[in-house]
């Protein structure tokens, strides 16, 4: 079929309300996670933890991190896996690749040589879960790498027990995760064949993004690309064919309601900076990995969405001691409204609200 030809405007609307940001707000953890398929977890502290702010975001400042913590530890409708946390009724998709044998030479030889090891883990889980320090490492060889997984035998063994479906995360004790054995925390769910959970994880990934590129290449612990589903188009301006989700495109049509919002950087509207640059014209990189002296926007600053624009970044902190969010500036992309001016300010004002902080003076 010949592709859908759709403005930079409806392809930007089409993203922001798949992920759940435009004026409607989600009633709740559960919904968030299901209707975004997975909510990245970082623990950098400047503003909050990763998912606990991008579920602020979405429910505002009525959320509370410890509803993240009963929504998957005692609610069981989420569950954590590669780095993020993904809705259960996903988990099908994933026990699919579970069941899939390991695919580099180094982890298959490293588990061969610690069969022993492997088993004592295992044996040791029966009793209940437990945290990572309080798992001997019985290693007879070593983990090598030349980054920070080096010697880290126990970590390593349990990553690669729980990729393999012999162990999950049963939930975390601050930021430590607590293993349990997979039986005991998923629940039984239909067996599928891995193309059929390839093909049904790119329908949930475009549902999720709205609009998405059929191929590109791979990012860290999600992709972002969804094959053939979905109705091709091409977006003005924008070289390329996408992909874009069908019930996205039938809201197309109802008024669209924006809002102004601060994101985290991993926030999966902005996560593939490419498809942010052309759909949004929006740049950013995450600066916490540069010398203060190379930043343009600050350590760890917060895309600034107003409706269906990226307009600029949040450059901020929580300075807990000092009971304060410290505001160093905020990065303008053009021109603001006086509107824009006063829906931006008081979103950090509500920030610092859900935070529990004064709002230092800024100068901005």
């Amino acid at each position: 079929m010949a592709p859908l030809q759709l403005s930079r405007r409806d392809a930007r609307r089409l993203a922001v309300r798949a992920q759940l940001l435009d004026a409607r707000r989600p009633a709740s953890v559960a919904e968030v996670i299901d209707e975004l398929t997975v909510l990245n977890i970082d623990p950098t502290n400047a503003i909050a933890p990763s998912e606990d702010l991008i579920l602020w975001t979405r429910l505002g400042n009525g959320y509370e991190p410890a509803q993240l913590k009963e929504a998957v530890e005692v609610e069981r409708v989420a569950f954590e896996y590669d780095g993020m946390y993904r809705a259960i009724a996903d988990l099908p998709l994933y026990r699919a690749y579970m069941r899939q044998p390991l695919k580099y030479a180094q982890p298959k030889e490293w588990l061969a040589a610690n069969a022993a090891f492997r088993a004592d883990v295992l044996a040791r889980l029966v009793d209940g879960p437990l945290l990572t320090a309080e798992i001997p490492d019985t290693a007879a060889v070593s983990w090598g790498s030349s980054g920070w997984t080096n010697n880290r035998n126990v970590t390593q063994m349990m990553e690669l027990l729980v990729r393999l479906g012999e162990v999950a995360i049963a939930g975390r004790e601050g930021r430590e995760r607590r293993w349990d054995l997979a039986e005991r925390v998923y629940p039984d769910v239909p067996e599928i064949n891995v193309e059929t959970a390839a093909a049904s994880r790119n329908v949930r990934r475009l549902q999720a993004l709205g609009i998405a590129r059929a191929k590109q290449t791979e990012v860290p612990l999600e992709r972002m690309d969804v094959g053939d589903v979905g109705v091709p188009a091409v977006v003005d301006g924008v070289p390329g064919q996408w992909r874009v989700d069908e019930v996205g495109l039938d809201e197309l049509g109802v008024p669209f309601d924006g809002r102004t919002a601060l994101l985290s950087p991993f926030d999966r509207l902005v996560f593939d900076r490419v498809r942010a640059e052309e759909l949004f014209g929006f740049e950013y990189v995450l600066e916490m990995y540069k010398p203060a002296a190379k930043r343009r926007w600050g350590y760890f600053a917060l895309p600034i969405l107003r409706g269906d624009e990226l307009i600029g970044k949040l450059d901020a902190k929580a300075d807990r001691k000092a009971g304060v969010l410290r505001v160093f500036a905020v990065h303008r992309d053009r021109d603001w409204t006086t509107g824009e001016v006063a829906d931006v300010h008081a979103e950090i004002r509500s920030l610092a609200d859900w935070l529990g902080l004064e709002l230092a003076d800024s100068d901005d």
